[in-house]
């Protein structure tokens, strides 16, 4: 059969061969999950989303679709408004805490662009840019300064 040298060379070619090969397909592995892992991330919060525009198309009668705040609303539908302004925040906190980061690849960036894209819309209605200071008490600290200058950015731009 194979003598005792064949052996110890189909080891050292395992070694050196396989080993670094089978090293390459793990990394490779765990970069896929990352990805998935990302995406998935990205898919809950964009339902959370879906589900707060829920609340907004259930409560039309507060105007928030429209760039046009409504005039004289009672305490009911300003408390309503409150509520609603409260479940949003605490949602843009959360896509910030596990999407956004100091340094991020380019599919995070992707992910991450859009919620900011949405902070910037909702930024730019005036009384939610006035609601967010009592909002943003005991949220996240980097989280506050991060949309608190994007809402500075968007009141600039409304001048």
């Amino acid at each position: 059969m194979f003598k005792l040298e064949t052996w110890e060379l189909l080891s050292y070619v395992v070694t050196v061969v396989g080993l670094p090969f089978a090293i390459f397909v793990f990394l490779l592995d765990k970069r896929k999950q990352r990805l998935i892992e990302e995406e998935e991330i990205y898919q809950r919060l964009s339902d959370e989303y879906t589900k707060f525009m829920r609340l907004v198309m259930d409560n039309a009668d507060l105007r928030l679709l429209s760039r046009e705040i409504p005039p004289g609303l009672s305490e009911e539908q300003l408390e309503r408004k409150k509520g609603l302004f409260n479940i949003l925040v605490a949602l843009f906190e959360r896509s910030y805490i596990l999407v956004w980061e100091e340094r991020m690849s380019p599919q995070t960036r992707r992910l991450w662009q859009s919620w900011e894209d949405y902070m910037r819309d909702w930024c730019r209605r005036k009384d939610f840019r006035e609601a967010l200071p009592e909002l943003l008490r005991g949220e996240d600290e980097s989280f506050a300064a991060h949309i608190s200058r994007i809402a500075k950015q968007e009141a600039r731009n409304e001048k």
